[in-house]
């Protein structure tokens, strides 16, 4: 337990290593600008930092091509602290672009040829992206883990992280899948598990603050709103006649439905904030954790005028509670991969319902297997 505190107290404080805050501390007189420092942390960006460092970046390869077509592909390194390169730089404070690799193309203005800044085609591998990528192996990895286990071992039962990985998915598929879907579970459950291990990695990572962690994956609202959308293709391409015939004609009085279509606007309607509802859930619970941990953390810094006393109290108040957010985190994290597949089951699961008279001839086909089996 001490080892875990010692730890969770170094990363408390490698948080905030990269940013800026070293010179309210240092008595210099800049001011800590708490709102930069925290989109700083949360954002994407061209390198990945590193510990106790603000100036050093893990270069990332910039791939973008330019108004005249050309691709062009270098190290982030090259255009770090303001520099240029290739005619391509960071966008500035003052650019609508900022911190985004932006360029300069001639353009008329006023009959008079300027140039202007403009945004090139970016391909780059990100933070964010490499953080996908390496998401992705990690998930392949833990899964093909157990694959492996039973494709040696038969049946015997796996111990340690092997054994950790199957209760999980054990946990998951008999919790949650196969009691909500029934007999269609194994349709759907190698998304829905995939779903749960991504989400699941994608948080741990985030709260992990050194390389190969440290990028706010579940809390870019492009990320969960992709997720999201691949589960409202699921519900919707797959969904039932029962599914559609409930959306544009409810079983409700009719006036309800023509010759004004109240019920079918609302249901779809309902349709579109069920994937709304999966992205913002996931994107606000992540993003208000990692916010809560850098602004405790951030206290140490913006009071740090006060006082020697004052600092020296708000330094253990702010790392204790940065601790205890980081533990909250690590329960959030199980949470919300568990929330998010338990309501993408759920929203399959309503489009899989089928009318009495389907139901009738699925229970009279699989009375006639089991007796066929027996």
């Amino acid at each position: 337990m001490r080892r875990l505190i010692f730890l969770l107290t170094i990363m408390c404080a490698v948080i905030l290593s990269p940013a800026r805050v070293h010179a309210s501390a240092s008595g210099d007189g800049k001011e800590v600008s708490p709102k930069e420092i925290i989109f700083e942390h949360l954002g994407d960006g061209y390198g990945w930092e590193v510990p106790f460092s603000h100036d050093l970046r893990i270069p990332l390869p910039v791939i973008v091509r330019d108004y005249e077509g050309h691709w062009h592909i270098f190290s982030s390194a090259r255009i770090q602290h303001g520099a240029e390169y290739d005619g391509f730089r960071l966008g500035g404070k003052d650019s609508k672009w900022h911190n985004k690799i932006v360029g300069e193309r001639p353009e008329m203005i006023d009959g008079k040829e300027e140039m202007v800044e403009y945004r090139p085609i970016d391909l780059s591998i990100t933070k964010n992206v490499l953080a996908l990528f390496i998401t992705i192996l990690l998930v392949s990895w833990m899964i093909l883990q157990v694959a492996m286990w039973y494709k040696k071992a038969g049946y015997k039962a796996p111990r340690k992280f092997t054994g950790a990985i199957e209760a999980l998915i054990i946990f998951v598929y008999d919790g949650v899948v196969k009691p909500t879907l029934g007999v269609k579970a194994p349709r759907f459950a190698p998304y829905l598990l995939t779903v749960f291990f991504f989400i699941l990695v994608m948080n741990l990572l985030g709260l992990i603050v050194i390389f190969p962690g440290g990028a706010n994956l579940t809390g870019n609202i492009a990320v969960t709103l992709v997720l999201s959308l691949i589960t409202f293709f699921i519900v919707n391409l797959f969904g039932t006649k029962h599914y559609w015939k409930d959306i544009f004609w409810p079983d409700v009085p009719l006036w309800l439905k023509f010759p004004i279509p109240i019920m079918p606007v609302i249901e779809i309607f309902g349709v579109f904030t069920k994937p709304a509802a999966l992205t913002i859930r996931l994107f606000a619970n992540m993003m208000g954790g990692h916010i809560i941990v850098i602004v405790l953390t951030l206290l140490i810094f913006i009071l740090a005028a006060l006082g020697p006393a004052v600092t020296g109290m708000t330094t253990v108040v702010s790392v204790l509670f940065s601790i205890f957010m980081l533990l909250i985190d690590v329960l959030v994290s199980f949470i919300q991969a568990y929330v998010f597949t338990m309501l993408s089951t759920l929203f399959i699961s309503l489009a899989q319902e089928e009318g009495h008279h389907e139901k009738h001839e699925e229970s009279g086909e699989a009375s006639v297997e089991q007796i066929k089996t027996k």
